[in-house]
Protein backbone atom coordinates (compact mmCIF):
# COMPACT_ATOMS: atom_id res chain seq x y z
CA UNK A 1 0.00 0.00 0.00
CA UNK A 2 2.29 2.42 1.34
CA UNK A 3 5.46 3.57 -1.13
CA UNK A 4 9.13 3.89 1.27
CA UNK A 5 12.30 4.81 -0.02
CA UNK A 6 15.06 4.67 2.10
CA UNK A 7 17.64 5.99 0.80
CA UNK A 8 15.50 9.53 0.65
CA UNK A 9 16.61 12.27 2.80
CA UNK A 10 12.62 12.61 3.62
CA UNK A 11 11.84 11.01 7.34
CA UNK A 12 10.22 7.53 6.66
CA UNK A 13 7.08 8.87 9.25
CA UNK A 14 6.83 11.85 6.54
CA UNK A 15 6.72 9.77 3.51
CA UNK A 16 4.20 7.93 5.33
CA UNK A 17 2.04 11.15 5.85
CA UNK A 18 2.63 12.41 2.27
CA UNK A 19 1.92 8.50 0.76
CA UNK A 20 -1.61 8.40 2.57
CA UNK A 21 -2.03 12.24 1.90
CA UNK A 22 -1.62 11.56 -1.81
CA UNK A 23 -3.80 8.11 -1.78
CA UNK A 24 -6.51 10.24 -0.55
CA UNK A 25 -6.01 13.08 -2.85
CA UNK A 26 -6.38 10.27 -5.92
CA UNK A 27 -9.52 8.96 -4.07
CA UNK A 28 -7.83 5.37 -3.49
CA UNK A 29 -8.21 6.34 0.62
CA UNK A 30 -11.98 7.62 1.21
CA UNK A 31 -13.76 8.77 3.93
CA UNK A 32 -14.31 6.19 6.35
CA UNK A 33 -12.21 3.66 5.31
CA UNK A 34 -10.07 1.91 7.44
CA UNK A 35 -6.31 1.86 8.18
CA UNK A 36 -4.05 -0.82 9.14
CA UNK A 37 -2.93 -0.64 13.20
CA UNK A 38 0.24 0.46 13.91
CA UNK A 39 1.83 -2.21 14.39
CA UNK A 40 0.43 -4.22 11.06
CA UNK A 41 1.72 -1.45 8.93
CA UNK A 42 4.87 -1.18 10.70
CA UNK A 43 5.21 -5.02 10.05
CA UNK A 44 4.47 -4.32 6.57
CA UNK A 45 7.05 -2.11 6.36
CA UNK A 46 9.64 -3.28 7.85
CA UNK A 47 9.73 -0.44 10.37
CA UNK A 48 9.88 0.55 13.85
CA UNK A 49 6.13 1.01 15.19
CA UNK A 50 7.21 4.45 17.08
CA UNK A 51 7.79 5.18 12.97
CA UNK A 52 4.43 4.97 11.91
CA UNK A 53 2.49 6.01 15.35
CA UNK A 54 4.37 8.89 14.75
CA UNK A 55 3.20 9.22 11.23
CA UNK A 56 -0.39 8.59 12.63
CA UNK A 57 -0.08 11.52 15.04
CA UNK A 58 0.81 13.95 12.77
CA UNK A 59 -1.98 12.74 10.40
CA UNK A 60 -4.60 13.25 13.28
CA UNK A 61 -3.68 16.50 14.53
CA UNK A 62 -4.44 17.46 10.50
CA UNK A 63 -7.67 16.04 11.13
CA UNK A 64 -7.03 13.90 8.49
CA UNK A 65 -7.64 10.12 10.69
CA UNK A 66 -8.95 9.75 13.46
CA UNK A 67 -9.00 6.79 15.64
CA UNK A 68 -11.26 5.35 17.80
CA UNK A 69 -10.42 3.13 20.62
CA UNK A 70 -10.18 -0.78 20.17
CA UNK A 71 -12.09 -0.06 17.07
CA UNK A 72 -9.21 1.85 14.54
CA UNK A 73 -7.55 3.99 12.78
CA UNK A 74 -10.36 6.27 9.48
CA UNK A 75 -10.37 8.16 7.43
CA UNK A 76 -11.93 11.33 8.66
CA UNK A 77 -15.01 12.97 6.84
CA UNK A 78 -13.11 16.42 6.63
CA UNK A 79 -10.34 14.57 5.06
CA UNK A 80 -11.32 16.42 1.37
CA UNK A 81 -11.25 19.40 2.72
CA UNK A 82 -7.43 19.11 3.98
CA UNK A 83 -6.65 17.99 1.15
CA UNK A 84 -7.39 20.32 -1.10
CA UNK A 85 -6.31 22.90 1.05
CA UNK A 86 -2.81 21.39 1.20
CA UNK A 87 -3.35 21.34 -2.84
CA UNK A 88 -4.53 24.59 -2.95
CA UNK A 89 -1.66 26.24 -1.18
CA UNK A 90 1.09 24.16 -3.22
CA UNK A 91 -0.67 25.68 -6.17
CA UNK A 92 -0.06 28.85 -5.23
CA UNK A 93 3.23 28.03 -3.91
CA UNK A 94 3.47 27.30 -7.85
CA UNK A 95 1.95 29.90 -9.35
CA UNK A 96 4.28 32.46 -7.15
CA UNK A 97 7.15 30.90 -8.39
CA UNK A 98 5.91 31.33 -12.29
CA UNK A 99 5.52 34.67 -11.67
CA UNK A 100 8.90 34.81 -10.75
CA UNK A 101 10.13 32.92 -13.49
CA UNK A 102 7.96 35.61 -16.35
CA UNK A 103 9.48 38.82 -14.34
CA UNK A 104 12.99 36.98 -15.29
CA UNK A 105 11.58 36.64 -19.03
CA UNK A 106 10.45 33.07 -19.62
CA UNK A 107 7.12 32.83 -21.22
CA UNK A 108 4.63 29.76 -19.50
CA UNK A 109 5.25 27.53 -22.38
CA UNK A 110 9.63 27.84 -22.04
CA UNK A 111 8.84 27.61 -18.13
CA UNK A 112 6.29 24.49 -18.20
CA UNK A 113 9.21 23.16 -21.36
CA UNK A 114 11.85 23.31 -18.87
CA UNK A 115 10.04 21.51 -16.00
CA UNK A 116 9.35 18.57 -18.50
CA UNK A 117 12.93 18.34 -19.82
Amino acid sequence: MINLDYNSRIAIYEQIVMEIERYIALGILKENDKLPSIRQLAVELGINPNTVKKAYSILESKNIISSLSTKGTFITNKTKDVVNEKIDKEISYIKDKFKQLEKLGLTTQEIIKRVLE
